[in-house]
């Protein structure tokens, strides 16, 4: 049954009120991304005695909505930001690092997880989020999965946490590690996991550090769409091969061939739209001023929605629940940086 304007309003009143202070505070300190900040004043409203019960009551469908429809929208728009002609820019060789060190971590990192007992899902969304593009990759395989909204909150946490984590430690490393400031900007690209995490720790080594580890980033980027398709195929035919049993335990012996129900999509819609996207940004149609405003809008939609997943995230329960996955991510995050690095070194050798 959908919601009436009514029931939406004060929560997305609410995160458009904590979207303009978390803009305010990345204004004021830049290295803060303003989507990191945004989930940290999740985090704090849905724990603050002051805010707690307005969060969880009036507010709560309004912030469901941004974390689920208005993250979709930003995953379309962050379309906008990719290029194929920088991504082929690199060379073959850098792409096929990334692409080998997208691949080792999304396994490893889904490894891990599981070594840490945490659920077969819980660990999908940690290990595409962390190889990927942070809490959008979540959103959109969440989605082909059909894994329940709610069941994002807490990789999502995770993922801003240990990108929080990579502002302040790698560049703190450039030095013990002789890093050239082309070789810290591919490593941070080839790493951290949210854009804005990348441009907060790359800008440290100056602005050829920067124009690298975007490119890198937005690479990883590009590679949600076939991850997201090839999760969806594999999630149709499960589906199919599981409606198939069924029938077959129900009627023993017949020959009557099954109704299919109703299969997930190969790609969400969503999904396409961001495809659309990065092919109308490569084909250079698109002005100066049109790009700038599908990135201002694409900020605003993800904002919102990490607000809104954000405010879900209860600590007492997280620590009650959560150590082994805070565990699991932690060692995912040195298995990245690691696999990171060894790629960037390649890559600027």
């Amino acid at each position: 049954m959908p919601l009436g304007k009514d029931r939406l309003l004060p929560g997305l009143l609410t995160a458009a009120l904590a979207l303009a202070a978390a803009f305010g505070i990345h204004r004021l300190v830049p290295v803060l991304p303003a989507m990191t900040l945004a989930v940290v004043l999740g985090l704090l409203a849905a724990n603050l005695p002051g805010t707690a019960v307005w969060v969880a009551g009036r507010a709560r469908p309004g912030l469901d909505f941004a974390g689920k429809h208005l993250m979709r929208g930003g995953i379309v728009l962050l379309g906008l930001k990719v290029s194929i002609m920088d991504v082929l820019g690199l060379g073959w060789l850098a792409l096929l690092l990334i692409a080998g060190v997208v691949a080792a971590s999304f396994a490893g990192t889904y490894v891990i997880s599981r070594l840490f007992r945490l659920p077969a899902q819980t660990s999908l969304l940690i290990a595409t989020g962390f190889s990927i593009c942070g809490a959008s990759a979540i959103g959109a395989m969440a989605a082909v999965r059909r894994i329940r909204h709610v069941d994002t909150v807490l990789p999502v946490a995770l993922v801003t946490l240990c990108g929080t984590l990579a502002i302040g430690v790698l560049p703190l490393l450039v030095q013990p590690l002789q890093l050239t400031p082309l070789a810290f900007g591919a490593w941070t690209g080839a790493s951290v996991h949210d854009v804005g995490q990348v441009v907060a720790t790359a800008q440290t080594a100056g602005t050829a550090a920067l124009g690298i580890a975007v490119v890198v980033k937005l690479t990883r980027v590009l590679l949600l769409a076939p991850v997201v398709a090839a999760a969806g195929l594999h999630q149709r035919f499960s589906a199919a091969r599981a409606a198939g049993k069924a029938a077959a335990a129900a009627a023993p012996g017949s020959l009557a061939t099954p109704e299919p129900g109703r299969l997930p999509p190969v790609v969400p819609l969503f999904v396409l739209g961001f495809v659309a996207m990065v092919v109308l940004r490569s084909s250079g149609w698109l002005a100066p001023g049109i790009l700038d405003a599908g990135a201002a809008l694409q900020d605003i939609l993800l904002g919102a929605a990490l607000f809104g997943l954000g405010s879900a995230v209860r600590i007492r329960t997280l620590l009650h629940t959560g150590s082994r996955a805070l565990l699991a991510a932690l060692a995912a995050w040195l298995l990245i940086a690691l696999l990171g690095l060894a790629a960037a070194l390649l890559m600027t050798a």
